[in-house]
């Protein structure tokens, strides 16, 4: 019988992962997700609003899930699903119709009109019945399409159907239309500073008529007609009862995500699919799913919705859209804005995923960006400590290393164990001690990631990357690198470090710059 040492086992370990970065990925152990297709679907931001400071949270934690899965081996595809079509719509374009807004659109007169849309149409009667009356336009719009809701006959016919005037019907056409795609190229440029991408968007209004058609095919099943609408009873499950047509025949936000179910199983035939949201969303979620599951059980069986709490900053209030006192997305890049994106996006980043998803987050600029304690600046920091140390070893490579092979390592070269080093050797001991723990802490990278990927838990990489930093701090401070004697062996460990270090930060949509 072979017996490996523990000191075998790590050199081995370290020798391999500091082979090259790519190297990781089968360094991990996996077989859960191996070959399986995941829709991931989280950001869903509603055009005709601004992004407030959650879309860039769940578009984060969003990002981060997904990088985790892939890495685990699964085919993801990115989705998000915004509401074109609705209420919130209808109370914009309201108030634009009020400001002749159409010749100076603008994603911040969206913001404002929707706020005082919404103003409108709880305090005024009037305003409610005109609001409730361009919902039902907005949708058949939305299910024309933009050129044949546009054709002058179909505007005619329009305006005849809901009593407008043709040339009012043209501008609510105009405003809807200009409206949506500002929306759409607001969305865009948001998401590429961030670094975010997605594969499939899909609008309300393309998946509407997919969750209408459900709904009525189970009424008298699983849904009831009640005074006009269409609801689902969800006290039989311990739920509550819930609205999915209304009485204008309208689908509600409940039918929509009927439809959105089904219409990525259509396009996907996921294994999983995982919707994140905020927490406020949790127990509608649970009815949504529960109609669902009593005549498409196979559908929300595969279905796991996670949420999340409200970003706020110290000493804030909940903010809301609906009452204008939002924090913006793009405010909150501005608070911790640094010379280098990526450095604001670092700090960004990891401010939001170091936290249990679940809670709500207080959010301190300031911490985000420091250079010490727990903070992605840190992490970035101590990575480019990494490259400094082996720019100056023997044949000094600056970067992760992707492709080039890793020294031989004796048996020895390492560690030395306690029992063979003697007392004489005290400052020998103290800088094996620091080695070993290091050497213990990136193969731990296994675990931790596996774990993460299991829990869909982002912070638990984070959690590990600071543990690392640390450990790398720690090693600095008392391990010669660059110059000693055991040189090859020690820049080995600081490769194997960098490697861990930024495949983890990769995993958090975070990159390495090669300075700072």
């Amino acid at each position: 019988m072979n017996f490996i040492s523990p000191d075998e086992y790590y050199n081995e370990k370290i020798a391999e992962i500091a082979k090259n970065l790519e190297i990781l990925n089968n360094f991990i152990s996996w077989g859960e997700y191996s070959d399986k297709t995941v829709v991931a679907e989280f950001s869903d931001p509603n055009p005709f609003k601004v992004l407030h400071v959650g879309h860039l949270y769940t578009s984060v934690v969003g990002d981060s899930i997904a990088r985790l899965l892939e890495c685990a081996g699964a085919k993801v595809v990115r989705a998000n699903f915004g509401g074109d079509v609705g209420l919130h719509v209808a109370k914009t374009i309201y108030c634009l119709l009020m400001s002749s807004g159409v010749p100076a659109l603008s994603i911040e007169k969206i913001a404002e009109c929707y706020v005082e849309g919404t103003r409108a149409y709880d305090e005024n009667e009037d305003a409610k019945a005109e609001i409730t009356k361009l919902n039902k336009v907005i949708y058949a719009l939305a299910d024309l399409g933009e050129e044949r809701s546009q054709e002058r006959l179909v505007i005619e016919k329009l305006a005849e159907d809901f009593g407008y005037a043709t040339a009012e019907m043209a501008q609510i056409a105009e405003l809807y239309w200009r409206g949506r795609a500002l929306s759409y190229e607001y969305f865009a440029d948001f998401y590429a500073k961030i670094g975010v991408k997605f594969d499939k968007f899909y609008p309300e209004s393309t998946v509407a008529g997919r969750g209408l058609k459900e709904v009525k095919v189970h009424i008298g099943t699983t849904y009831e007609e009640s005074d006009g609408a269409v609801v689902y009873r969800g006290e039989k499950v311990g739920l509550h009862t819930r609205v999915f047509i209304n009485r204008e025949g309208v689908p509600t936000y409940e039918a929509k995500d009927v439809g959105l179910i089904f219409t990525k199983w259509d396009d996907w035939r996921f294994d999983e699919s995982v919707v994140i949201t905020g927490n406020e969303q949790g127990d509608y979620m649970k009815v949504v799913l529960a109609s669902v599951g009593e005549y498409a059980p196979e559908l929300t069986e595969r279905t796991r919705h996670l949420t999340h709490g409200l970003v706020k900053l110290k000493g804030g209030v909940k903010m809301s859209s609906r009452k204008g006192n939002f924090l913006k997305a793009v405010d909150v890049i501005e608070m911790v804005k640094q010379k280098d994106m990526r450095i604001t996006l670092a700090a960004l980043k990891y401010a939001f995923l170091k936290y249990r998803m679940g809670g709500d987050i207080v959010f301190d600029p300031k911490e985000s960006v420091s250079t010490t304690g727990n903070s992605g600046v840190y992490l970035l920091y101590s990575a480019v400590r990494a490259k400094k140390i082996l720019q100056k070893t023997v044949g000094g490579n600056a970067s992760p290393v992707r492709d080039a092979g890793a020294p031989s390592l004796s048996k020895d070269s390492l560690w030395r164990s306690p029992d063979r080093v003697s007392v004489s050797q005290g400052d020998d001991i103290a800088t094996d001690t620091y080695i070993r723990k290091l050497n213990k802490k990136i193969v731990q990278y296994d675990e931790i990631i596996r774990g993460a990927v299991v829990e869909k838990a982002p912070h638990k990489v984070c959690g590990y990357l600071y543990e690392l930093a640390q450990e790398f701090s720690r090693f600095y401070e008392h391990v010669p690198v660059a110059g000693s004697t055991e040189e090859t062996e020690r820049k080995q460990i600081v490769q194997a470090y960098l490697n861990v270090m930024t495949h983890g930060l990769g995993l958090l949509g975070i990159e390495v710059p090669e300075e700072m």
